[in-house]
Formats: C-alpha cells, structure tokens, sequence
C-alpha cells in the first residue's frame, strides 16, 4: 500500500472517531441534565400524571321498516362519568354533591338507585321481601327501619353533612359507585343527556371536579313514541349476570337489548367499542386525549313491516276495541285487549303487527321510574308487554270452518256441490246436541246450503255434519298442514305454538276424546287455541293458492359498508339464538277446484248479502274475502272476536287476521281489516314519507 493511500485511510478513521467521540459527550450530558440537574422535576411530573384508556361507545344499528325509515336509532348525548382519584373521603363527597347541585340546578337528572327517600324517611321498595333482601345485600339487619337504614349508609361513607337532603345527594352517588365499582382506569356513570348549562359549568371549572370526565355517548331513541313496540322490544342497562361471563364485549354502563328485535339480533346491533386514551394528572384534571381504536357501529336491522300501515293498524285496532268497550255496535262488550297481524300472502313477510295494550320503549333506556313500571304491571294495564300476536292463544271459532271444508273436500266426504240440509238442532251425536245459531236467534235452520253458501252463513249444522263423517283425525291433520298449532318461526322471543284438537291432546289431560268434541272442533272449539300469526299464515295458504311459506319480519342485515348479510347466515343465527327447527309440516298438495269454492264462500261473507260481515263491506271499493269467529273462550261471559281476511279477491297479495279478547262477536273486528285494507291499497290520504337516505247496531253471528 503506498504512503499517500495510508494517510487518507487514517484522516477517515480519526475523522469517524472524533464523530463518535463528540455524539459520545453529547448523549452523556443530556443524560446528566435529564437524571441528575432535571431529573428531580421530571420524577415529580412523572408522579403526578396518569394516563388511562376510555372506551368509546359504538353506535348500535338502527332498526328500519322495509322503506328505510327509521324505528330505532342512536342519538349523540353527553355523560357524565368519574374515575378514582387520589383524594380523601371529605374531597369525594364535597365532590359529589358538588355535582349533584350542578345537575339539579340546570334540570339535569343524575343516576338514582337509592331505594331510601328522605322528609319523611321511606323505603321504595313496594314488599317487605324486596327489603329484606336488599337489606341483606347492603350487611344491614332485616329489622332496620328506613331512617336506621340512612344513618348507616350515612356513616358507611363517612358523609358529615347535618343537612339529610344534601347528605342524601351524596348517598345517591356513593351508592351507585359502590353498586357499579370504579377505578383509576374504570369509570362510573353518573349522569346522561346533560344540558349545555352544565357542561359549561363542569368545563370551565375543571378543576374543581376532581376525575370527572363527559363523553359524547349513543343513547338509543325510539322516533315514533310507542309504535311497533312489540315487534321493536327496547334496551336498558346491562345486569350483572348478563355481564358475567361477556365482560369482554360489555361494561356495567352498557345497554342491551331486553326483548323483541332489541333481544334476538342484539349480537348484530352492538357495534364494536374503540378506544380513547386520556392523559390525567393525579388530581383528576385531564390534560390530554387521542384516540387509539375507532369505534365501529352496528349492523342494522331492515323489517318487513311498512311504518305508516303499522300506525294504521295500531290506531284501527285501538278505536275498534274502544268503540266496542262503548257499546258502538249495540251491545256492551268489556273488550280490554287484542291482536293484528297483516302479512304478504306470497312471502309471508309481516308487513304490519299490532298488540294491544302497548308501552312505551323509550322509558327504558334511561331508567323507567317505580311509578311507571308500577303502572305497567298493575292488573288495570293489562299485561302491555305481551306481544298478543304471537304469545297470545285463543279458540278460533268460526274462522276455522275453512279448515275442517278443506278437510272434507279434499278427503271426498263432500263434494263442491252437494248440499247439507240445516234443519236447527243437530242429533247425530250420542253425547253431544248442538244447535246452529241461525236457530237459537230465530227458531230455524239454514236449510239446504253447499260449502261455499255454508262458508258465507256460517252455518254450524253444515261443519258438524261434517266433523262427523271426518273424524278428528283428519281435521286435525289439514289444520296442521296449514301451519296451525305450529310456531311459524317468526324471529321474535316468545312465540307459542298452541293447540290442535285431538284424541292425543286429550288423553295427555287424562280426558276422553268424545264425538262431541269432534263436533265442537269441526267449528273451531274444544281443543283449537292459536295465535294470530298462526291464523295469518292459514289465511295465506288458502288465498296464495296452498303454498306454503316461511314468515318473516326481517327484510335484511346491513353492515357498515353497506353489505348485506346472507340468507343462510340470518337462518341459521335465527334457528340458534330461539332454539328451535323450522317445522314445515305436511307438504301441501289441494286441489284448486276445492280452494276455490272455499274462496268463494269467503267472498260471499263480505260481498253477498246474508254474509256475515257484509255490513262491513258492501260499498268497499275492493273485492275481498273473509270469515268473522265469535270464539267461547270457557269463562262465562267472555267471547273473543275474530275477522279473517285476503285482499284483493282475484289476486290476493294480503291478508289481515284481527283478534279481539272478549270482543263479542267477530262482526265488529271486520272495521279493522277494512281500515288496514283502505290504507295498503292507498284509499287513505296520510303517508310516512320515505327516507330515501336509508339503508336499504249489527246482529251477531259467527
């Protein structure tokens, strides 16, 4: 190597060295300035900052009807939460009632579960085993007064305030830290949907709320008050033993869903929570946020249902039961509750459900007050939280004549034309002889009918005699094969399948199946209790033509993308979360000469005069079928009302089953089906306008 190629290969070596060296000194100092000159100021800032991760709420998906209008939705809303701080008792509970006084003196409500009320001291527990109970949870002798009870609670938190009502407000709030749990990392709720007045106050006076943090929450809003409650269900806050076990999904301050949609698709509404971190110094003032996790929201649900057919139904069913509580058709009936479901006789999709009493949804979310929930439960509100159309069972009566024609026709015990005579009083029964009405309200029978004139009168004498050539076997069979005494699979909590008349049901009671109650079956008694989504399904069946279908009252699932969920996937999360397989039944195979005449005896009852309901329809301005039911229920006094209707007649796309409870006689219902009828096929004037934004003196018969 030559002298010249050396020298530069050390100039580059001491030149590298030197680099390092200098780098060497500097990183040197700055960690002598960092740990021996600041190091003192940098601990003490390290000692009295924290930094905690918050969880940010997803929305929870809407529910929609079929055109994209909202039915449930999530609104932002302000919370007030608290996290643990290092301060002692005295600060916490100055603290506390601080913040109680800023709420109550801008309107703002705060969390109160304290079941103790002061001036004067009382429990607000209603029974003395509630007390007892709680009492037991709180380690407080079960002999305690209301007042004792205070004053340990008041000692518990080491509260010093003389004055019980302000000492109160402070028991309100430690008690509910108490019940839910906090930490340095964990909140507490304290307060929701706060006034721009209080959030002024806490924001600008920080420092004086020691750990209280406000957060921008989805509240669930239910946007048309009481309508489709039943169908909709509602959420409220989570119970510890629906935590237990899903602490990775929920907190104590979440919502979920409690029954109807809310409940079954709650895995697909709940969106995903993110996160948010928040720097805090140790006095509880926050000096920094960023979020880590966006939060992803929930799927939403599109029903089958139309909204504004919905508000119809409701408003139709209700007048209906109101006008004959007050007589309007001529006699009193104590009609207290009901039913109405309408549905696509081609699909089976629910296009509208109405039960009748209903509630209001909205009162959940935030808490429903005792007095509220007192009123719902009492026996004057009438259970409002069964869902009738599907809970709900109840003898047919009349409205299962269709049944036991088919039966016989299809079978050959008779044809399309012979005729039965009705001579009043029917003596073909050893134990059992029944009268037609026709002859209990004048004296005579109906004389020589066919099965369509026997459909349109409804004729008694006619369906017992043939009862009696079927047998109860086939009856029983073809109601079955129409989906009666069957759960459709409709996807809501509490559907009931009811019953169908037999010799197996009765002998499961340790009865004796008679040949009269084959006669009391053939005309929708006995045994015969169903539903009115059961009765719609039927209805369809006859008026489609005898195909069967699946009933539905979900459109669709929709992700955050925009993507639909499939088909398989809906079925089979459906069949798992209600615990049940779909029962098809008998496959249905009807002779169309059969159907047809059965039809027309249902047209006959709105469209001839002599039909049963033909009061109701005679200047309609749509062709439809129907059969009224007037169903002894076995309590003296008490007969429910039935309407069962298809429209349009020549190519029926709905039908419309009404129920009323101690309605009287089924006649009267026929209002109902009118009203739903008039409004589907646009006779009435009102509309719910689409939300192109969204996602996807009457005599008495049977």
């Amino acid at each position: 190597m030559s002298s010249g190629r050396s020298q530069k290969v050390k100039l580059r070596y001491n030149i590298v060295s030197t680099i390092v060296y200098i780098a060497g000194i500097v990183l040197l100092a700055q960690l002598f300035n960092l740990q021996i000159i600041k190091g003192e100021d940098y601990r003490n800032q390290s000692n009295t900052r924290l930094s905690r991760e918050s969880t940010l709420q997803a929305a929870r998906g809407d529910i929609l009807d079929q055109s994209g209008n909202k039915l449930a939705t999530t609104s932002a809303t302000q919370v007030l939460e608290l996290y643990k701080t290092k301060i002692d008792n005295q600060t916490l509970n100055n603290t506390l009632l601080a913040i109680a006084q800023v709420l109550e003196q801008n309107g703002d409500k705060y969390v109160d579960d304290l079941p103790i009320t002061v001036e004067p001291f009382a429990f607000t527990m209603e029974s003395e085993e509630t007390q007892k109970k709680w009492k037991k949870q709180n380690n407080i002798d079960e002999s305690k007064t209301a007042e004792e009870c205070f004053y340990i609670l008041k000692d518990k938190y080491k509260i010093s305030n003389d004055n019980i009502s302000e000492a109160r407000k402070i028991m309100t709030l430690r008690y509910t830290i108490a019940k839910n749990g906090y930490s340095s990392t964990k909140t507490v709720q304290l307060a929701t949907n706060i006034s721009e007045n209080s959030l002024a106050i806490f924001n600008e006076q920080n420092d004086k709320f020691p750990g209280l943090s406000i957060q921008t929450k989805a509240v669930r809003n239910y946007v048309s008050g009481s309508l489709a409650s039943h169908i909709l269900g509602y959420v409220s806050r989570i119970t510890e033993s629906e935590l237990k076990g899903n602490e990775d999904k929920y907190n104590a301050n979440d919502m979920i869903g409690k029954t109807g949609i809310e409940y079954i698709f709650e895995p697909y509404l709940k969106g995903t929570d993110g996160i948010k971190q928040i720097d805090m110094a140790v006095d509880g003032t926050i000096t920094g946020e960023y979020v880590t996790n966006e939060a992803i929201a929930g799927k939403n649900i599109v029903l089958t249902i139309d909204a504004n057919l919905q508000k119809v139904t409701e408003e139709a069913l209700k007048n209906n039961i109101e006008k004959i509580r007050s007589g309007g058709y001529g006699k009193v009936y104590n009609a207290d509750a009901g039913s109405v479901v309408v549905m696509n006789v081609k699909t089976g999709e629910v296009l509208a459900m109405a039960s009748y009493p209903d509630f209001e949804p909205q009162l959940f979310v935030d808490g429903i007050s005792q007095e509220k929930y007192n009123e719902y439960i009492s026996e004057e509100a009438n259970h409002p939280f069964i869902n009738r159309a599907i809970s709900s069972v109840s003898p047919p009566g009349s409205t299962f004549k269709m049944v036991t024609a088919l039966a016989a026709l299809e079978t050959g015990a008779i044809t399309t034309t012979e005729k039965i005579n009705d001579v009043g009083i029917y003596n073909y029964s050893a134990d059992y002889k029944p009268k037609c009405w026709m002859y209990s309200s004048y004296g005579r029978g109906h004389g020589y009918l066919n099965v369509t004139d026997a459909i349109k009168h409804s004729c008694n004498y006619f369906f017992y005699e043939l009862g009696n050539r079927l047998g109860i076997d086939a009856i029983s069979r073809y109601a079955r094969s129409l989906g009666l005494g069957r759960k459709t699979g409709i996807e809501l909590l509490g559907e009931v399948e009811g019953s169908v008349s037999s010799k197996e049901n009765s002998q499961a009671k340790g009865e004796t199946f008679t040949g009269g109650n084959t006669l009391q079956a053939a005309i929708g008694q006995h045994d015969n209790s169903f539903t009115p989504v059961q009765m719609a399904k039927y209805i369809s069946i006859l008026a489609n033509g005898g195909n069967d279908i699946d009933v539905t009252i979900i459109k669709s699932i929709i992700d955050e993308d925009g993507n639909q969920i499939s088909k398989q996937e809906l079925e089979n999360f459906v069949k798992e979360r209600l615990g049940i397989e779909n029962d098809k039944g008998t496959e249905l195979d009807f002779n169309s000469k059969n159907l047809q005449a059965i039809l027309e005896g249902m047209r006959g009852v709105t469209s001839e005069s002599g039909g049963t309901a033909y009061s109701y329809f005679k200047d309609f301005n749509i062709e439809i079928g129907g059969k009224t039911g007037s169903a002894q229920t076995g309590v003296a006094g008490r007969t429910n009302a039935w309407f069962v209707g298809f429209a349009p007649f020549d190519n029926p796309e709905i039908a419309v089953v009404v129920m009323v409870e101690n309605g009287g006689s089924g006649g009267y219902t026929a209002e109902v089906a009118r009203d739903i009828i008039a409004e589907y096929f646009g006779m009435n004037a009102n509309k719910v306008t689409e939300d192109m934004s969204a996602m996807p003196s009457v005599q008495i018969q049977n």
